[in-house]
């Protein structure tokens, strides 16, 4: 049997992310789409024949005896109480990252999923970026060494806040860089290297009419040993490498943002033969100055979330001892060191 699926807001993230990669996979089906934009609701009706589209989330709640998951795709500040509806209406939950916007609330709502047997889980779609599985990948093979620093930039060249919400929303509801991209670069650290501390931040507002962040930089101390350098910028006009990493036996180093999103947002299928697959131009560099080699970028597998979670609601849900696609444990870690970066960051000013 199907798992009924809800899709609450219908913006990037319910149109280019989540609906896509439901409706790829046979193992869902989608029936109820959200949103109180007129346009989106159309586009929602046309992309999806027979979805049913409610105005707003207390729409898709008050289905909940016909639904058996609930994904939000809303802003930040609605991640908690909603997932939290949804979880005492008896309904599964993906939230879309960040997990909620203070770490106490993530705690929370993992409290109540286990106590109330219901699955829950996060959106980190990026730990199936196809570059993250290629620094995966080669630490996996020891073909670095022991690695002594890690940098990771998601930058981009954006003067204006392209979102209403965005440019009306401030720290404390989920507002800024730090909580968008930062929470990616922040658990793709933790994933690869384990657990860690900030150490330096630097929390910038660069665009004219910026309430909140949107240029930082942050230094993590790993217990491992590895230094993470992380930059994350809106006012970029020229990108430095997705990735650098050095260790004692070579380096790694790689331009370019993962094609998954640009693909599904110009309406390419998860199941086409090209999704995924990132040009050759844009193999990273490996070795050391003077020897080194193109490494073929592994193919990007956003998909793999979704066939994760089906495997785990219809093993059984919450007490299934299958994994996760992602355990909210990690995001609520990163929100932690969100709330550390923050403190140091004012300590500076």
């Amino acid at each position: 049997m199907s798992i009924r699926t809800a899709v609450a807001g219908f913006g990037l993230s319910g149109s280019v992310f989540h609906a896509p990669l439901i409706a790829a996979n046979p193992a869902y089906s989608l029936e109820v789409v959200s949103t109180s934009d007129a346009g989106r609701q159309s586009a929602a009706s046309g992309s999806y024949p027979g979805v049913r589209v409610v105005g707003t989330p207390a729409g898709i709640l008050a289905l909940a005896g016909e639904l058996d998951l609930l994904v939000l795709g809303t802003p930040p500040a609605t991640h908690y109480p909603l997932a939290k509806a949804a979880l005492e209406a008896g309904l599964d939950v993906v939230v879309d990252k960040p997990f909620t916007v203070r770490s106490a609330e993530g705690r929370e709502l993992m409290e109540l999923a286990a106590r109330l047997d219901r699955v829950l889980t996060v959106f980190q779609n990026r730990r199936w970026d196809g570059d993250y599985l290629t620094v995966k990948a080669l630490l996996a093979t020891g073909a670095l060494g022991a690695v002594s620093r890690f940098e990771s930039r998601f930058e981009r060249f954006s003067p204006e806040v392209s979102k209403a919400w965005k440019a009306e929303a401030t720290a404390s509801s989920g507002g800024g860089v730090l909580f968008d991209l930062g929470t990616h670069l922040l658990d793709q650290a933790l994933q690869l290297f384990g657990p860690a501390e900030v150490v330096h931040a630097e929390l910038e507002s660069r665009r004219p009419g910026e309430h909140v962040d949107d240029d930082v930089f942050l230094v993590l101390r790993h217990e491992s040993g590895v230094l993470s350098h992380l930059w994350m910028n809106m006012l970029c006009p020229q990108q430095g490498p997705r990735y650098r990493l050095l260790g004692t036996e070579g380096g790694y180093t790689k331009h370019g943002v993962d094609p998954q999103e640009p693909y599904l947002a110009a309406g390419g299928s998860p199941l086409d033969a090209e999704y995924g697959v990132e040009d050759r131009d844009w193999a990273g560099l490996l070795g050391r100055d003077g020897h080194l080699d193109r490494l073929p970028t592994e193919r990007g597998a956003y998909p793999e979330f979704y066939r994760i979670l089906a495997e785990k609601i219809n093993d059984g849900g919450a007490g299934s001892a299958l994994p996760l696609p992602v355990d909210p444990a990690g995001p609520t870690h990163v929100l932690t060191l969100i709330e550390k970066a923050r403190e140091l960051a004012s300590e500076r000013a």
